[in-house]
């Protein structure tokens, strides 16, 4: 399995993300979220969620705040067979990219965790020992990130919560807060900001990812100088990947193309 490094447009080419290896625990993972979601839904109906997802995310981000992403059997599944493996892949290259200097984190806190794929993902790469605690408002996805921790041999624990108030790490501690500020209201937003950058003061890691699209984050450009000001950088991603046949598949079907990923990140070591 070779290293894959983050590729940014002023960067050398990165290796391509292989995820066909057997003894790649992505791999078994994936194998695992097929047979659970497919026993329950046909692939016809897991590809008009990610449709249904897709419209939410590129046309109507707004209603992303009402957890509309989350409604119906189809969604669901898609958003945990097809965006979570997708995260995964996508944390994985950035933190390989960034976070190898200095020891590894400890524990992570995973804001807006979703269904755990991108804290699960930092949790791997830091080695054993990392513990990783993920925080959503969705009872559904706390359950599903709980089941996506043990599937993924990840100490980790899930639970509901405040997003804008979790009990952040300072040294020893890393957050990621992934495709989660959009969905965050302006006064919220500025508190979880607040508290990321004392976070860091205290000695923790901090990093941002989010769409590459600056129309899917107005709100970028103050949070990008406040982690600038404090020593971090923004960054922006395209990663090649080779994708598991199933996810290639309902990329196809969905009329969907993840032969790159690709978003925009903030990094803040600690202070």
């Amino acid at each position: 399995m070779a290293d894959a490094p983050g590729k940014r447009p002023d960067a050398p080419a990165g290796e391509q993300v292989t995820v066909s290896s057997r003894s790649d625990r992505f791999a078994t993972w994936f194998d695992a979220l097929e047979a659970r979601h497919l026993s329950r839904l046909t692939f016809v109906e897991v590809r008009r969620g990610v449709q249904a997802l897709s419209s939410l995310y590129v046309e109507r981000r707004s209603r992303l705040r009402a957890r509309a992403s989350l409604e119906g059997r189809g969604k669901r599944a898609a958003f945990a067979l097809y965006y979570a493996p997708l995260h995964f892949l996508l944390a994985r290259a950035v933190v390989r990219d960034l976070a190898p200097a200095g020891p590894p984190p400890r524990r992570i806190v995973d804001i807006g965790c979703g269904t755990g794929p991108a804290g699960a993902a930092w949790a791997i790469e830091a080695g054993a020992g990392c513990e990783v605690l993920g925080v959503d408002r969705s009872g559904w996805a706390v359950d599903e990130a709980r089941w996506n921790y043990r599937a993924l041999d990840v100490h980790g624990r899930a639970y509901r919560g405040d997003l804008a108030c979790a009990d952040l790490p300072g040294r020893g501690g890393g957050v990621i807060v992934a495709f989660t500020v959009n969905e965050l209201e302006a006064e919220a937003r500025n508190h979880l900001l607040q508290g990321l950058l004392a976070a860091a003061r205290r000695g923790g890691r901090i990093l941002i990812l989010e769409p590459i699209s600056g129309r899917a984050v107005p709100w970028w450009r103050s949070w990008s100088e406040a982690f600038r000001t404090a020593g971090g950088r923004d960054d922006r991603w395209r990663i090649p990947v080779v994708l598991p046949d199933r996810l290639r598949l309902l990329d196809r079907a969905a009329g969907l193309d993840h032969r790159e990923l690709t978003a925009r990140s903030l990094w803040l070591p600690p202070s």
